[in-house]
């Protein structure tokens, strides 16, 4: 890691001690989050390994990637072995660890064609929702796709597991809207039961990228309420005593900024909110004359524009709402 990048680790890792609650960290600079597009973080129960997804700036090349701790850095991420094949994207690891879900467009069944999906006279690869499971020598099996209502269309986005098997994704389907929604699939003793649109409001406004607490207390996601402060911000919702949502709410302090903030993800300790955010450094004019080597060297960067992981502390926005653990 570049001196420069140490530096700009430490320092957001101190912000993050000293504010207890808003202040980012960027998630392995130079290693996980880099000059490339990085989303959707999941780790295992022990917080020692990270599953994202990189993909270049068109996104039309997906693949899921896997990280070890070493320490207090990251190990050089190699490819998912699920991966690598197939437009693969958004891994979320089940609260207990012993499933991955991810989605993809690779064909539901062999010798079928990889799925597309279509929308607004637009084609683009299809997504489907499959997952692996750990085996008795702690590797992952071959990967499953999930029958049924859940798959409908090729339109299924980042699923998110509650402790009892519940799967939250977001997806464009018949009740959608012109937009995408948030839905959540419950897990029956037969499988998946069709799944019902969550209840946030007014469905003309476009929600993506759940993450739902495993007791499903609250929900965060992406998108724009009328109060965003880019193109998409992170929301957060809780649910009542009689199982209703209530209204979005707008996560303040440095979670969200002018740029693109998506794919929420809970960490492993309370409170611990992972994103991904296309913010990067500012750029004044006249800037110091750059060479070759300073040009690359800085449009390299993790913060040159693309979407990179970050790591927050919400938990003081949990406990304002009665929830401390």
């Amino acid at each position: 890691m570049s001196s420069n990048l140490l530096a700009r680790s430490l320092a957001c890792a101190l912000a993050l001690i000293a504010t207890g609650a808003s202040a980012g960290e960027l998630v392995g600079p130079g290693v996980i989050s880099t000059g490339g597009q990085e989303t959707s973080a999941t780790l295992t129960p022990d917080g020692n390994t990270l599953y994202f997804m990189r993909s270049d700036f068109a996104e039309r090349d997906d693949t899921i990637l896997v990280a070890h701790r070493q320490g207090a850095q990251w190990s050089t991420p190699e490819v998912a072995p699920f991966s690598g094949q197939w437009h693969d994207s958004e891994p979320s690891l089940s609260p207990d660890g012993q499933r991955l879900y991810f989605v993809s467009n690779r064909p539901p069944h062999p010798g079928d064609a990889p799925l597309v999906a279509e929308m607004s006279g637009q084609h683009f690869p299809g997504k489907n929702l499959w997952y692996v499971e750990r085996q008795r020598d702690g590797r992952w099996g071959e990967p499953v796709h999930v029958d049924g209502a859940l798959n409908d269309g090729a339109m299924i986005y980042n699923p998110s597991i509650a402790a009892n098997g519940d799967i939250y994704f977001s997806a464009h389907r018949e009740d959608s809207g012109k937009a995408y929604q948030i839905y959540v699939a419950r897990r029956t003793t037969h499988g998946y039961a069709a799944p019902e649109r969550v209840d946030l409001g007014d469905v003309s406004r476009n929600r993506m990228d759940p993450a739902i607490d495993p007791e499903q207390r609250f929900l965060l996601f992406a998108g724009n309420e009328g109060d965003s402060l880019g193109s998409a911000d992170i929301y957060i919702a809780f649910r009542d005593a009689d199982g209703h949502w209530g209204k979005p709410i707008h996560v303040d302090g440095d979670v969200n900024s002018p740029q693109l903030e998506n794919a929420p993800s809970l960490g492993r300790h309370f409170g611990e909110l992972f994103l991904s955010s296309n913010r990067r450094d500012a750029v004044s004019f006249p800037k110091p004359r750059d060479d070759l080597q300073s040009l690359q060297r800085r449009l390299a960067d993790p913060l040159n524009g693309s979407r990179n992981i970050w790591r927050f502390d919400i938990s003081e926005v949990l406990k304002a709402h009665g929830i401390d653990h």
